[in-house]
């Protein structure tokens, strides 16, 4: 599976561009990710495949799901997200958590807390490659958020 991606800024909704990779709301690296699908970033029906079997043996999904369901666009207020982050960012009018005066607020700490409980797994299951992308797409969220707010001075 390729896991090498262009770094092509994409006019996209509450992500914002750090050094040639996209941070959505959370930190999360979308040009990193292997489920993001938006241009330049597409992926083939294989490469998106691979990533469902592997969500679902990390455990991040409770079955493989479709192609349709395991691709990303972006992050949208009508898109699941356990912590409601866009939601939170409208509400402030802000273009992600490194920008707000609460961060990090109780949700986001839990939300690093998770989504760092994923990585021992990772390492487990994924080949290096992999734990690399995936690294670098989640496991560096709070790192991208916190080079956001220093480079914001906030």
């Amino acid at each position: 599976m390729r896991f090498s991606l262009p770094c092509k800024p994409v006019p996209q909704r509450k992500q914002v561009m750090i050094m040639n990779r996209i941070i959505a709301a959370c930190g999360n690296d979308c040009s990193a990710c292997p489920r993001y699908n938006a241009p330049p970033y597409e992926k083939t029906e294989a490469e998106l495949h691979h990533t469902a079997e592997l969500w679902y043996k990390i455990g991040y999904r409770d079955h493989v799901v479709s192609n349709d369901e395991i691709a990303c666009m972006s992050c949208s207020p009508e898109n699941w997200c356990r912590y409601r982050v866009i939601g939170c960012c409208n509400e402030k009018n802000i273009e992600n958590c490194s920008q707000c005066a609460e961060y990090p607020c109780d949700n986001m700490r839990e939300c690093f807390t998770v989504t760092s409980s994923f990585e021992p797994k990772c390492r487990q299951i994924c080949t290096d490659d992999e734990y690399a992308v995936i690294n670098r797409a989640f496991f560096e969220k709070e790192k991208n958020l916190n080079e956001l707010r220093a480079k914001n001075k906030l």
